[in-house]
């Protein structure tokens, strides 16, 4: 079996998704071989000076960036498994669009009230979350599986919020609340439609 041959076998099925995936990847080893500086400088969001353009950037790209392996692999888990059932749902764009508000929001809200670097995928990871559940609802009845799975993630989150652990768990918070929000546009019409409009 030639090299070709083999690259064959694999398809790129959620272009969004891997796209993700791999970008934050590379994040995490420029993290490792830079111990970090990387990471902080461009990867994670913070108060800054809003002069700087390298301020606006990262409210996008604190998504990208990761602590460590385990804080990675904890994220993409989740988004390796749901991303792609999402993107065939509603479409790259659609899932595009979703990731880059969400990573704006997070990053804006961490500027706003956050004390410390905030970092990670987990915001996009939440979304997702409650997207999913979101997959077979057509606007009539309410799933069952929606209401518990925000029971159980945003309540969590929310008695979370005052620990002192070092997770934005507002992060996560504005994450779920995409999640509704997109959940709720996406049964009316196209993402794409609805900020067009």
């Amino acid at each position: 079996m030639t090299m070709s041959e083999f690259i064959n076998y694999f398809q790129y099925n959620a272009v969004v998704t891997l796209s993700t995936f791999f970008i934050s990847l590379f994040v995490l080893v420029l993290h490792y071989t830079t111990k970090g500086k990387s990471t902080s400088r461009w990867f994670s969001t913070q108060r800054a000076s809003l002069l700087k353009p390298r301020t606006y950037i990262r409210l996008f790209t604190h998504a990208l960036g990761h602590s460590d392996w385990g804080h990675f692999s904890r994220n993409f888990s989740t988004i390796l498994l749901l991303g792609p059932l999402i993107e065939e749902k509603y479409g790259s764009i659609n899932l595009l669009i979703m990731f880059l508000i969400t990573a704006f929001l997070a990053g804006v809200v961490n500027f706003i009230i956050g004390k410390s670097n905030m970092k990670g995928a987990s915001c996009l990871t939440y979304m997702l979350i409650v997207l999913s559940a979101f997959a077979n609802f057509d606007g009539t009845k309410i799933p069952l599986t929606l209401v518990l799975i925000i029971l159980f993630y945003i309540v969590n989150e929310i008695i979370d919020f005052r620990k002192k652990d070092n997770i934005a768990h507002y992060s996560h918070l504005i994450g779920a609340l995409c999640g509704v929000v997109f959940g709720i546009i996406c049964i009316n019409s196209d993402l794409i439609e609805f900020f067009i409009k």
